[in-house]
C-alpha cells in the first residue's frame, strides 16, 4: 500500500481508500495500489465484505490526463493491460463490494465504481466516461461493463457523447443502486456490507462466481457453472450449520462460522 491507497479493516468490513486530494486521480501509482489492495483484501479471511470509497468530496475524477499526455502507443500498449488487470482484482474481489460515491466519479473513477456490486452514490454526484471528449475511449472497463449494468444503447449515449449523469439519472438507468445525502454515503455503503457480516463466506463467494461467470455466457452454460458452484458449497462447514440450524430452529438463526 501507499498514502494514496489504504485498506483500513474494521469489523469484518474493509475499506479501500482512495485519498489523492482534491480530485483523486488515478495515476499509474494509484492503479497499481488500487490492485494491490484487491488482492490484499481478497486473501483476508477476517475481512467479509468490501468498500471502495474516495472520501467526503470526490470519489476518483478521471486518470491523471497529465501522466498520460506524453504517453506513446507503445507506453499504452504495455500499459493498457495493466490497468485492466487492477481493475479486474477489484471486480473479482470474491466478496460483496460497494462502491461509496461522493462528487465525481468520471473516467476510470466510473469504471473503478463499475468494478464493485453495488454503487451507493451522494445526491450531488456525477458519474460519466468522457474519454471521447480527450479524443480517446475507456480503457479500464468502462466499455465492456458499463452496457452490461445500463444497456447497449445507454452505454452508447454515455460513451459517444461524454456527457455526465446527474444521481437522479444514474438511478434510473441503474448505474448506481441507491442515492443519499453527501454526508450519509458511507455509513449507508457500509450498512449494506454489515449484512454479509457473520455470513456464509464460501456461499456468499459461489454466488457471485456463479453470478458473475454464469451472466458471460449462454443459459445452459450459466445453468452448469450455477450446478457445479451449488454442490461445492456442500462440503462447507457453514451449509451444516445453516440446514441444522433451519431444521431446529427455522430460518434466519444459523451462526454461521466462514468455513
Amino acid at each position: 500500500m501507499t498514502d494514496l491507497v489504504r485498506v483500513e479493516v474494521q469489523e469484518g468490513i474493509a475499506t479501500i481508500r482512495v485519498d489523492r486530494p482534491p480530485m483523486n486521480p488515478l495515476d499509474v501509482a494509484v492503479q497499481d495500489a488500487i490492485g494491490q489492495a484487491a488482492r490484499q483484501v481478497s486473501a483476508d479471511k477476517d475481512v467479509a465484505a468490501v468498500i471502495v470509497w474516495g472520501g467526503e468530496k470526490v470519489f476518483a475524477a478521471g486518470a491523471d490526463i497529465k501522466e498520460m499526455q506524453d504517453m506513446t502507443y507503445p507506453d499504452m500498449v504495455d500499459r493498457a493491460g495493466v490497468i485492466q488487470e487492477c481493475f479486474r482484482a477489484v471486480a473479482h474481489i470474491p466478496k460483496p463490494t460497494v462502491a461509496a460515491i461522493t462528487g465525481y466519479a468520471l473516467g476510470a473513477g466510473c469504471e473503478l465504481a463499475l468494478c464493485c456490486d453495488f454503487r451507493v452514490a451522494a445526491q450531488d454526484a456525477r458519474l460519466g466516461q468522457p474519454e471521447i471528449l480527450l479524443g480517446v475511449i475507456p480503457g479500464a472497463g468502462g466499455s465492456q461493463r458499463l452496457p452490461r449494468l445500463v444497456g447497449v444503447a445507454r452505454a452508447k449515449d454515455l460513451i459517444f457523447t461524454g456527457r455526465m449523469v446527474d444521481a437522479t439519472e444514474a438511478l434510473a438507468i441503474g448505474l448506481v443502486d441507491e442515492v443519499v445525502p453527501a454526508e450519509e454515503v458511507y455509513a449507508t455503503a457500509r450498512a449494506r456490507m454489515q449484512r454479509y457480516v457473520g455470513g456464509p463466506a464460501y456461499a456468499l463467494r459461489a454466488a457471485k462466481e456463479a453470478i458473475d461467470r454464469g451472466i458471460e455466457t449462454d443459459l445452459d452454460t450459466g445453468l452448469a457453472i450455477e450446478a457445479m458452484q451449488f454442490a461445492g458449497v456442500f462440503a462447507t462447514g457453514d451449509r451444516e450449520i445453516g440446514m441444522t440450524s433451519f431444521v431446529a430452529e427455522g430460518p434466519g438463526k444459523a451462526k454461521f462460522e466462514g468455513r
